[in-house]
């Protein structure tokens, strides 16, 4: 009866364990002795199992990384890390922060960076990535395709080396990726306002400034219809405010991932011991962040090149906040909410019903200005999305005239504006009729709401009076 190989092999072990020699297993089995020596070695290897086929498939791959290559991936590997260590340069020492320094050091041929993520796992240099927890509630968000469209700002805290507090502001491009930022000792209005007009003039003003819900961005949390210093600024110099999801740190999620970068280059490691030093070691942080060319968004541009592919359109280098309350202006300011389970969402600090919400998404809320009054609408999708759906709309009520949308002087104090809208007026004889009436529409408008706003105060009081008399 014929037996099957492994049979066989284990047949001629078999033997060998019982003492007979190689050459009298060979000749009881008909084999040679180098087939028997050479299942032997294999059982002493293996054991039961090595004497099963091993397979045939040859060791070498024709696409296998050479391995010239995977010790360069290596070293560069544990060359950025030692510079990351050492603070000689920026903590990048991922996939694409390998590949721009291999291309630096003109390897050939480049490898991809799934490539260099599998040599640098299979030499066990790499970090087990933790999934991030799903969302609940899908919020209406923009989506910019060029730079200048959207800024996120953020602060996030820190401390001094003798204990005292300070508040890190910083601000970033969501397309460019163009970074700014600035250390304040506290976190006030002021300060957020002096911050933003830094960004504006670092930068350009973009369409939309993003900012969350601290009373510091939106004017506080305890007077119903607040439009606070913040709010009038942006409306003053043309940018429209866009207030996150309370609770939802996802939705500024470009800044909150470049807070990582900014604590790690700025912080991490280091003593500082005063806001001077804070904001050198910032700067000097993001004049390095601005030139990397390994960001794994920009394909191979750095964030200040992809930031002036289109000439921003920056504030005045010497334009000041305004000393005294800053005027409202026409614009646009936006709120990111979730709808509660009564069907309201909470808006400068009031409720606002909406009917007909879906609980699982929340909506987008545009509160309009003009000169003609104020208006807030309920969206269910975010204003750059052709197909959205207004869900109510309601007046908003003001006690204050709104100006007219119009270039903001870089050498006058914006307090000031409202006296001009009534002294600029035109009174050359040479002008036209049109030239005339244009400016003297908008004087109007302003005496209207004057006349508006100081009835609206007047009327509740007489009735009191006359209810208190009779």
């Amino acid at each position: 009866m014929k037996t099957n190989l492994f049979t066989e092999r284990k047949m001629a072990v078999m033997q060998l364990r019982q003492g007979k020699t190689i050459t009298e297993v060979a000749n009881d089995l008909g084999r040679s002795t180098g087939w028997v020596s050479k299942w032997k070695q294999r059982y002493e290897e293996g054991s039961w199992t090595g004497l099963r086929d091993r397979s045939r498939a040859p060791i070498h791959h024709g696409n296998q990384t050479a391995t010239i290559i995977k010790k360069a991936i290596v070293a560069t590997r544990l060359e950025l890390e030692a510079e990351a260590e050492l603070g000689e340069g920026l903590k990048y020492i991922g996939g694409q922060a390998i590949k721009t320094r291999l291309k630096q050091k003109q390897i050939s041929p480049l490898p991809s960076i799934a490539t260099i993520q599998r040599v640098i796992r299979a030499a066990d240099l790499t970090k087990p990535k933790t999934k991030p927890a799903k969302l609940d509630i899908i919020y209406p968000r923009l989506r910019p395709t060029q730079p200048h469209q959207l800024c996120q700002v953020d602060i996030v805290p820190h401390f001094l080396q003798g204990g005292q507090r300070v508040a890190s502001f910083n601000a970033i491009d969501v397309v460019s990726r163009y970074p700014t930022g600035r250390a304040y000792a506290q976190r006030r209005s002021q300060d957020v306002a002096d911050f933003l007009i830094h960004v504006w003039q670092e930068f350009g003003v973009p369409q939309y400034t993003q900012v969350d819900n601290e009373g510091c961005f939106s004017g506080g949390a305890t007077h119903e219809h607040v439009l606070g210093k913040v709010v009038c600024l942006a409306l003053a110099v043309g940018t429209e405010l866009v207030f996150s999801p309370v609770h939802h740190p996802q939705s500024n999620g470009s800044i909150e991932r470049f807070h990582q970068d900014y604590n790690t280059h700025v912080w991490q490691d280091t003593y500082l011991s005063d806001l001077a030093t804070v904001n050198q070691q910032g700067d000097a942080f993001f004049a390095l962040y601005r030139q990397r060319e390994d960001h794994t968004q920009l394909n191979g541009q750095s964030p200040a090149a992809c930031h002036h592919r289109q000439q921003p359109q920056k504030l005045a280098a010497d334009f000041q906040l305004a000393a005294t309350k800053q005027p409202l202006c026409e614009g646009r300011i936006h709120f990111m909410r979730r709808v509660s389970p009564e069907g309201t969402v909470r808006v400068v600090n009031v409720n606002w019903s909406v009917p007909q919400f879906d609980p699982t998404k929340g909506v987008w809320v545009t509160l309009e200005l003009k000169i003609e009054g104020a208006i807030l609408c309920i969206y269910d999708e975010a204003p750059d999305v052709k197909q959205r759906h207004c869900l109510a709309t309601y007046s908003f009520p003001l006690n204050e005239p709104v100006l007219p949308k119009r270039a903001v002087s870089p050498t006058c104090d914006t307090a000031a504006r409202s006296e001009q809208c009534i002294q600029e007026i035109p009174l050359l004889a040479t002008q036209s009729l049109s030239e005339l009436v244009a400016p003297l529409q908008q004087v109007l408008h302003v005496a209207e709401w004057l006349v508006f706003s100081s009835a609206s105060r007047t009327a509740p009081l007489a009735r009191q009076a006359i209810f208190t008399m009779y």
